[in-house]
């Protein structure tokens, strides 16, 4: 069987290949493809889009990458240009599948409309058209409008250029989605929102296949620095990591010398002509509720360093204002640590052995309690429970091939 898979990244090999920085996203759609490459009787090419302007297929680790040239173009724009390159790629490789990884960006949609939907399946990621009625999470709109900056003006990416820009995604998003005659899920929120906008489309389950380090390694209370808290990620609204930030000064109160460990880039010490508008936000906040001492940006973390992260905190904090099915979230699990979620989108069901650690997301009391609780629990903390089959990699890696066998089957 031959599968091509559509991502919105490319995979590490490519990237080493290229002299490119490895991208820190998206690592668990890498340890998928290893285990789908080394079974028998699959070939797999992985087709992706970059910035450069020349077409590329190169072979990298026995896979055919096909590298679709943007020109410089934004990737989160309809390029129809695209379109004979996408023909290009199923006339060179000759699918009997093609997954497309993510509904995001609309270079699935491309290919589609180039190629037509006959054997394709779409995994759901996050559903961006969605996702936009959440994007300013919680901020209100004069906040919003004091916090514009040079940056926000000058690129045209203010909070509210960014909400209409994930609406705007979401018309080519559903355009996908109604196109397809299969999709893979996995939660109850992206099977009932896909089935809005297609109810003709199959819904196939499959969990995710998380990254490498995290079955390897257990949270241990003894090798943690306690009352640290650890957050993926603050790039934009929806991650929420301004609530966490309001929840702080109620856990100062009982641990002052909690801390807040936040993965990626500081938002807040861009020079004036870089800062966004939600950097700003946060920068005015850390100085309003006088944090500044508790809050630690990473810097950009491998997949070892990340996961090295985790272990050394006390708890893992996702508070998003939507999320699907978060594999920071996942991997938290893996690794046994505790955690506190919001109770949004598809989060219930995937902590549904642990319902404790759910909060509303607005409720900023109530996340800074959960928190505290597991903070005076130290070294008394049970293993968290779980649904370990969601991240079974041998089970998803045979349900995954079941799912290209009905789709070539039915064809």
């Amino acid at each position: 069987m031959r599968v091509l898979w559509i991502t919105n990244i490319m995979m590490p090999p490519l990237a080493r290949a290229k002299g490119l920085p490895e991208p820190a996203v998206g690592g668990w759609m890498y340890s998928s493809l290893k285990r789908i490459q080394s079974e028998p009787d699959i070939t797999v090419a992985v087709g992706t889009v970059y910035s450069g302007k020349e077409f590329e297929a190169l072979d990298v680790d026995g896979v055919r990458y096909f590298l679709l040239p943007m020109g410089g173009r934004s990737f989160t724009k309809y390029n129809s240009g695209l379109e004979k390159y996408w023909k290009n790629v199923q006339q060179n490789f000759l699918p009997d599948v093609v997954h497309i990884h993510g509904s995001e960006y609309p270079h699935g949609l491309a290919y589609i409309k180039a190629c037509g939907a006959c054997g394709v399946v779409l995994s759901i990621q996050g559903i961006i058209s969605r996702c936009a009625r959440y994007y300013a999470a919680g901020i209100d709109f004069k906040s919003i409008k004091k916090c514009l900056t040079f940056r926000d003006i000058v690129k045209n990416e203010s909070v509210f250029k960014c909400q209409r820009s994930f609406e705007e995604r979401g018309h080519m998003e559903v355009a996908l989605i109604q196109s397809l005659s299969h999709i893979i899920g996995r939660t109850d929120w992206d099977r009932d929102q896909t089935w809005a906008i297609n109810p003709e489309a199959r819904y196939h389950y499959c969990g995710e296949t998380l990254r490498d380090s995290f079955y390897r390694n257990t949270w241990r209370y003894s090798d943690c620095e306690p009352h640290s808290m650890f957050v993926s990620q603050a790039s934009y609204p929806i991650k929420g990591v301004h609530m966490l930030f309001e929840a702080m000064p109620y856990i100062l109160r009982h641990y002052p010398d909690a801390r807040i460990y936040v993965a990626g880039s500081d938002p807040t010490a861009a020079k004036w002509y870089r800062l966004t508008g939600y950097g700003k936000y946060l920068r005015q906040q850390i100085s309003r509720l006088n944090i500044a001492d508790h809050i630690h940006f990473t810097g950009m973390l491998s997949e070892e360093a990340m996961c090295e992260r985790y272990l050394k905190s006390n708890v893992f904090v996702c508070c998003s204002s939507i999320e699907n099915s978060p594999n920071s979230l996942g991997e938290a699990q893996l690794l046994g640590m505790p955690y506190v979620a919001s109770f949004v989108g598809g989060v219930p069901e995937i902590t549904m052995m642990n319902r404790r650690s759910l909060y509303r997301f607005e409720e900023v009391e109530m996340l800074a309690a959960k928190i505290c609780e597991i903070f005076a629990e130290a070294d008394n903390i049970s293993p968290t429970p779980y649904d370990a089959s969601r991240y079974d990699a041998g089970f998803n890696t045979a349900t995954v091939l079941d799912i290209y066998k009905t789709i070539t089957d039915g064809k």
